[in-house]
Parts: structure tokens; C-alpha cells; sequence
């Protein structure tokens, strides 16, 4: 079967099948345990992925579970495909932040729109920042320092982000 290319969700499935098979749902719970606070997958980008992987061969379907649930395999093209993936030019980041969004258009909101907008994104990024922050020390605790630099950057990334509400115009 030939090679094809995938993308960063795909990728991110089969990077997480390294650990053994799971079903759509498991996969779910591991991306968002393991790559929520840095990358974001939908429920429907993984159960749309997931049959075009194994299409192309780089994952096998197991016996079907409870409530159907169908627990998916990598295989040995699928191990290949990633390591070819992690090989390739990571492009350009995809920054969207429906913050940011909002502030733009600053001049069309109430003062209280603004500043619930501001609360609510640094309450948000506060929490996010201290989760991170424990999944980092975990992950440094269980021998995982790649994962943990991972969660450095999303560390980073809220700490930005309050760094900037913080300086954002009010009126």
C-alpha cells in the first residue's frame, strides 16, 4: 500500500496509538489529557480521521466493544507515517484567539462587555495556566521531559495571555 500524508490530527492519533489501541472516545480523553493545553482536537475531527486512517492502512479496527465502541490499532505503516510526519516542516502556527477577536472590534462593546470579556479571559487563562503548570511538574516527575516542555509552552502561552489582558484597553 502506498504512503500518504497526514495531518496534524492524524498525526496527533497516531502519536497517541503509540500507547495501544483505544477506541474514538479513549483517544479523545488522551488528547485532551495529554495535548488540551497546547493542541486542540474536536470530537468529530477524530471520528472523521479514524476511517481514513484506516483506509490508508495506518491503523487496524479490533473487535468491536460495548455500545459498538471499536477500538483502533497503529500499524507498522501507520508507525512509519508518523515518523515520516515528524520529520516535515511543522509550518506556520495557526494563531486564533476569540479574545483578541473581540478586542479588535473594542470600540463596539459597553464598558461592562469589556470588562466581563476580560474577566471571564483571565479567570480562564489563570486556571488554564495553574493546570498546565501541575501537568508539567507530572510529567517531569514521571520521566517525561519532552511531554513536560509541551506544557511548558502552554504555561508560556497563559502567562502571555495575562500579560496582555492585563495591558488591554478598557475604554
Amino acid at each position: 500500500m502506498p504512503d500518504f500524508q497526514i495531518n496534524p490530527t492524524a498525526a496527533a492519533l497516531l502519536g497517541l496509538l503509540h500507547e495501544g489501541a483505544m477506541t474514538g472516545g479513549q483517544l479523545m480523553a488522551a488528547a485532551e489529557r495529554r495535548l488540551g493545553p497546547y493542541w486542540s482536537m474536536t470530537r468529530s475531527q477524530v471520528y472523521r480521521e479514524l476511517p481514513v486512517l484506516a483506509e490508508m492502512g495506518y491503523v487496524r479496527l479490533g473487535k468491536p466493544g460495548p455500545r459498538s465502541s471499536q477500538p483502533y490499532a497503529i500499524t507498522a505503516s501507520g508507525k512509519r507515517a508518523f515518523g515520516r510526519w515528524l520529520t516535515e516542516s511543522p509550518g506556520r502556527d495557526a494563531l486564533r484567539n476569540p479574545v483578541a477577536l473581540r478586542v479588535a472590534f473594542g470600540q463596539q462593546h459597553s464598558g461592562d462587555q469589556l470588562q466581563l470579556l476580560y474577566t471571564t479571559a483571565n479567570q480562564y487563562h489563570s486556571e488554564a495556566m495553574a493546570m498546565a503548570k501541575e501537568q508539567a511538574k507530572e510529567a517531569k516527575k514521571n520521566g517525561d521531559p519532552f511531554g513536560a516542555a509541551a506544557l511548558e509552552f502552554a504555561v508560556a502561552y497563559h502567562k502571555a495571555a495575562l500579560t496582555w489582558l492585563k495591558a488591554a484597553p478598557t475604554s
